[in-house]
């Protein structure tokens, strides 16, 4: 992959804002030896007719990096304030005029064993990205024969970059056999989700969703839909999810905050409704881009702007 397009990108790294070829983590850290670090995914929207970008749930993905320490066993705490305050800055130093991807980091620093908690080092990218074209056209997705990670072996809702190595074998195996995206079940053979994303479906009219407690990340975007399907006057229900309810679903969807409101076409090559992104999950979409585009009046305080 070329490296041109960030040449010029500014990387908050440790409490210094550094080109982003001078932000290094050493090879002898937790962090590239174990895995032993954290992260989040947040989306800047930027609004071309007010001339703002506009931070989707900032605090929110904070407070969760938080959490993540914690689980983790961390000894230090990169608190969420400062990382926020971190990111606006970030944001006004690189000026961007687009459309971006957030990725603040904590991770375990400088030589220790898989047993260390400490010390703990930070950093946050972000680099232009804009919503793809599978958003709006939808996807094929798999059933994965690789089991999501149990809460008895990793902390599952953590965002854990460890966990993700999950997320990568189920996915690589959906692209090899011919889909876009891989659901996963969880030990209980239930529907958990897919590979970094939630998953609903649409089924009599109901929206149905995996629990918190199926081995889910707890999401940030899928409380963000949850919200606006129950305003909308949809009934959603968080339960436990059978692999043969999918097959009969009028809708499905991904969601997520790289993967936004993404429609499910079909499911193991059986089509979902007509095979095509459905009505209701249309609707959704469109109702989520105002949102986070600062289109709709923000009235919970989720867009922090730039």
């Amino acid at each position: 992959m070329s490296t041109d397009k960030f040449r010029d990108l500014i990387v908050y790294f440790n409490g210094q804002y550094v080109p982003w070829d001078q932000a290094n983590v050493h090879v002898f850290s937790p962090a590239v030896k174990y895995g032993a670090s954290v992260f989040e995914g947040i989306r800047g929207y930027w609004n071309a007719d007010k001339e703002k970008l506009f931070l989707f749930r900032l605090q929110d993905h904070m407070e969760r990096i938080e959490f993540s320490q914690r689980v983790m066993r961390f000894g230090e705490i990169a608190p969420a304030g400062p990382l926020c305050d971190a990111t606006v800055e970030l944001m006004r130093r690189n000026n961007f005029k687009a459309s971006v991807h957030i990725r603040p980091t904590v991770y375990l620093d400088e030589y220790g064993e898989s047993s260390a908690r400490g010390p703990v080092g930070q950093f946050i990218t972000a680099i232009e990205r804009g919503t793809p074209k599978k958003v709006e056209d939808g996807v094929r997705a798999q059933i994965s024969s690789w089991e999501r990670i149990s809460d008895r072996c990793m902390p599952a809702r953590a965002k854990s970059n460890a966990n993700y190595n999950n997320s990568r074998y189920a996915g690589i195996q959906a692209s090899i056999d011919g889909y876009d995206a891989a659901i996963m079940l969880n030990s209980r053979g239930k529907i958990s989700e897919g590979q970094g994303m939630c998953v609903f479906m649409i089924r009599n009219g109901v929206a149905v969703t995996p629990s918190v407690t199926s081995d889910i990340l707890e999401s940030i975007t899928r409380d963000t839909v949850i919200i606006l399907l129950k305003e909308m006057g949809i009934e959603v229900q968080e339960r436990d999810m059978d692999r043969s309810e999918f097959y009969d679903a009028s809708e499905a969807f991904f969601c997520g905050t790289g993967w936004e409101v993404t429609p499910i076409n079909d499911i193991d090559g059986s089509p979902i409704g007509e095979g095509k992104p459905g009505e209701l999950t249309m609707k959704l979409q469109n109702e989520y881009f105002d949102l986070v585009n600062g289109v709709t009046e923000d009235t919970r305080g989720w867009l922090t702007e730039v």
